[in-house]
């Protein structure tokens, strides 16, 4: 098993403490790191997706609101 060394700052440490008084210390950061980890994966798939629909969205041709207007009511029975 690896160790991590971090700073906090000591309000962090005594609400980390009290917060998690019962519980095994190591158990509870790594599950919060996991988390972390966890968090920012989604948010990096987010972003890639993001773009995605950007990237078509830029490739598409401009449509008038007349041309939606006339689509709209083509479709309808």
């Amino acid at each position: 098993m690896a160790t991590v060394n971090f700073s906090v700052s000591e309000e962090i440490k005594q609400a980390f403490q009290e917060a998690f008084a019962n519980e095994n210390k190591s158990a509870v950061i790594s599950r919060l790191m996991l988390k972390a980890v966890e968090e920012k994966r989604r948010e990096q798939r987010r972003a890639v997706a993001i773009e995605k629909l950007l990237d078509l969205r830029r490739k598409q041709r401009p449509v008038s609101d007349a041309e939606i207007a006339r689509v709209r009511q083509a479709d309808r029975p």
